[in-house]
């Protein structure tokens, strides 16, 4: 267990419970007192998820495009060197086209450099420059990062389209944890190790299944939310008619009442309106 766990293990799983707490105390700080506890925990949950997309995910994609390590160029003559290959990419594929670069978190020397060597421990794509992973992370952190910072302001306005686009927010989640593990569960998992409790457990099952099991709570609690108001029409569907025919005709009521009234008012004397005359 002393070889699994080290120093980078333990500050990797710190910084994962700094940022929810940081979500948390964003959550007293912004929400009302009197927010529910699923309205408490949907914010949470929304920013948490920001956070790890712009702060963790963010670190990753700045590693596969700025960290890098550079091979031997090939002469005229010679072909070549073998290392030159990115294990993480398919034969003669070079990330970026730069033939003479090796990319990714293996190659980097900051803190969130070795915070990606201890996952890809895990899981190997996540070193170097899986081009598969790349696009998602792509996705991710500038499109599904601004969405969760989107949703926790509109739990925090409580505007009528928050549960819209926590409902496209869970789905992007759930294809792109489908996207990320198909390929390797199609090729046999190769880049995947499973030899241990915390890579099997920990790493893999654990920090990839919370954008699973929450996104999935996410659109069932919406299921519930938006079948309901159908339902709720459906039963009232006669009654929300009369009403909005009782409420067309009142308004036309007030409309002529207030067109009769401008024009009496506009008739008296002195009213800069038009004047009778003989």
């Amino acid at each position: 267990m002393s070889q699994i766990i080290s120093t980078t293990t333990v500050l990797s799983l710190l910084s994962t419970i700094a940022i929810f707490a940081a979500a948390y105390l964003s959550s007293l700080v912004l929400l009302p007192k009197s927010a529910s506890p699923k309205i408490r925990l949907l914010f949470i949950w929304h920013a948490f998820d920001a956070l790890i997309h712009f702060i963790l995910e963010g670190s990753y994609l700045y590693n596969c495009f700025f960290s890098y390590t550079t091979t031997p160029t090939p002469g005229l003559w010679t072909k070549p060197p073998e290392t030159s290959a990115s294990p993480y990419l398919p034969p003669n594929v070079h990330f970026l086209g730069h033939r003479d670069r090796l990319y990714g978190a293996e190659y980097g020397t900051s803190p969130f450099s070795a915070l990606w060597r201890e996952y890809a421990k895990a899981d190997h794509r996540w070193a170097g420059t899986d081009l598969t992973v790349i696009s998602l992370e792509l996705l991710t952190v500038f499109i599904a990062g601004p969405i969760a910072l989107w949703i926790c302001y509109c739990l925090r306005r409580q505007r009528a389209d928050t549960w819209f686009w926590m409902v496209v927010l869970a789905t992007g989640e759930l294809y792109g944890g489908f996207m990320t593990f198909a390929p390797e569960w199609l090729s046999g998992s190769t880049n995947l190790d499973t030899s241990n409790v915390m890579y099997t457990w920990v790493y893999l099952f654990f920090f990839n299944t919370l954008w699973v099991w929450i996104p999935g709570w996410v659109l069932w609690e919406a299921y519930v939310r938006i079948s309901g108001n159908a339902r709720f029409i459906q039963r009232n569907a006669a009654a929300l008619r009369g009403l909005d025919v009782r409420q067309r005709a009142e308004g036309t009521k007030m409309g002529e009442a207030g067109l009769a009234e401008s024009m009496t008012t506009s008739s008296e004397p002195g009213s800069g309106g038009l004047k009778k005359t003989r």
